[in-house]
């Protein structure tokens, strides 16, 4: 709420004029004292002073409380909170707090409250203690009144406003006493407060994830699976599901991570929060580490979002990732850092994605040799020969090729009994090479006898070579098919 928005904000005080008008309580209304609060609104932007004044005189002429009082409150809490005084609008304000109980209705004491401690906590010029101190006396005031509706609502908005802070101890010390009053007597969750207990764990996993303490959010993400009775806000699911999913992703467990970010989308969808588009690119990414074939986009919930300006260059990503294109990934990302890397979570985990690709890639190149230069490979993926060689062994020790890395002479050498692949492409390559191969060794040998200057080994001599350098690559580079 704006400085404007907040002096200016007369709309529930003229509806609440009118709900009364209708029960013909104005009737009964002190003229004088009618009189004087609208004579202080019509000055309290040049004279902030005398309106202050007028209200005082409006609060004590009244006879008990009652509405007038209770608004001539408020408009000193605006006025004072405007101008900077905030121990005096903290005084205006807590004695507005004792008119809840019975002098104005629930439903309006609630907005008039709400709408101040939304000011107080957006003002940029007020400090912790001085919020906290807001809170403090509504939290008292609303015990007293027996409203424990509000009094929980208060608790949860100063939770959430200590979160956005980072003030981790004050929020500590804030969801301890929401957590004592969801537990039961047996020291266990309180299950008939199923709705505000979700409401909670919401906020302890994301105060976890943001300092890190992934071993407790596990703890809190799992209470939330136990919690049954609760209707909550779709919002709260999707926090909570953001949450979860950022934790496997954290254990590297990449299908439950796809899996909650999913649910996290849906539910930031029916809420209407725009939190849904950047958990969808949390639930590409998933995709994309757990090697899914699937296109996450091929899903009714999902599709009407693949062109979204903010999605596309995720949505070209996956494309070009099950493509196995690993050189157009790295252009993308470099095209697009903004929708992408601009996310730390994302930019976490897109080394990952792109070790996945190269070793995929190394797997399709490698597939046909039984024998292939370092240099080559490190030139084809535009990377070191180090994260080549890196590459490589973690390859051979998860068993997905089995080979040997020749360090002096700077080539991988692949068993051909473990690494010939059933599949017919690669059947048909396997077939070609051999044929090469002993193509190769019969024109050497027919022409081996005297002919070595002679036309005949030139051509066989320029037909190895091509074999082993492959379109156009330097021998010592290119594979050998051997």
């Amino acid at each position: 709420m704006s400085d404007e928005e907040f002096i200016m904000d007369d709309a529930a005080d003229e509806d609440y004029d009118f709900e009364y008008e209708e029960d013909d309580d104005l009737e009964d209304a002190d003229a004088d004292i009618e009189n004087m609060y609208y004579n202080a609104k019509s000055i309290k932007d040049h004279d902030p002073d005398g309106a202050i004044r007028e209200l005082k005189a409006v609060v004590d002429g009244e006879k008990e409380k009652g509405d007038w009082g209770f608004k001539a409150l408020k408009q000193q809490t605006k006025i004072n909170f405007h101008r900077g005084r905030h121990a005096e609008a903290l005084d205006s304000y807590t004695q507005l707090l004792s008119y809840t109980k019975s002098a104005v209705t629930r439903n309006y004491s609630e907005k008039s409250i709400n709408n101040i401690l939304d000011y107080v906590s957006n003002a940029t010029d007020v400090g912790l203690a001085e919020m906290q101190s807001f809170y403090d006396v509504t939290k008292s005031a609303l015990e007293d009144a027996k409203n424990e509706r509000l009094s929980v609502k208060t608790d949860l908005k100063l939770a959430r406003i200590w979160l956005a802070r980072k003030e981790w101890n004050r929020l500590a010390k804030s969801l301890k006493e929401l957590r004592a009053y969801c537990t039961s007597q047996d020291g266990t969750d309180d299950q008939s407060k199923g709705t505000i207990l979700l409401e909670v764990f919401a906020l302890e996993i994301q105060m976890y994830g943001e300092v890190g303490n992934f071993k407790k959010l596990k703890e809190v993400y799992n209470s939330t699976l136990q919690v049954k009775s609760a209707i909550p806000h779709p919002r709260i699911m999707g926090v909570i599901r953001e949450c979860g999913g950022k934790m496997h992703m954290s254990e590297k467990n990449w299908a439950a991570a796809q899996v909650d970010f999913f649910q996290a989308f849906l539910n930031y969808d029916e809420a209407g929060s725009t939190q849904r588009v950047q958990v969808l690119k949390y639930l590409v990414l998933a995709h994309m580490l757990m090697g899914s074939d699937i296109n996450p986009f091929d899903s009714q919930e999902t599709k009407p979002y693949k062109n979204d300006p903010e999605i596309v260059a995720m949505t070209n990503l996956v494309s070009a990732y099950q493509r196995r294109e690993v050189h157009e990934a790295e252009k993308i990302l470099r095209e697009n850092k903004r929708t992408i890397l601009d996310d730390p979570f994302i930019k976490a985990y897109i080394d990952d994605v792109l070790r996945g690709l190269r070793t995929q890639y190394l797997i399709d190149t490698m597939r046909p040799y039984s024998r292939i230069q370092l240099g080559y490979l490190a030139q084809q993926l535009n990377i070191s020969v180090d994260k080549v060689e890196n590459l490589l062994i973690s390859l051979i020790l998860d068993e997905s090729i089995k080979a040997r890395i020749d360090q002096v002479g700077q080539y991988v050498e692949l068993d051909r009994s473990a690494t010939s692949s059933s599949k017919p492409r690669y059947q048909a390559l396997d077939k070609w090479k051999s044929e090469l191969d002993r193509a190769g060794a019969s024109v050497h040998g027919k022409h081996a006898g005297g002919a070595a200057s002679g036309s005949g080994a030139s051509i066989g001599g320029s037909f190895l070579r091509m074999g082993v350098g492959m379109g156009g690559m330097a021998a010592s580079l290119g594979p050998s098919l051997r």
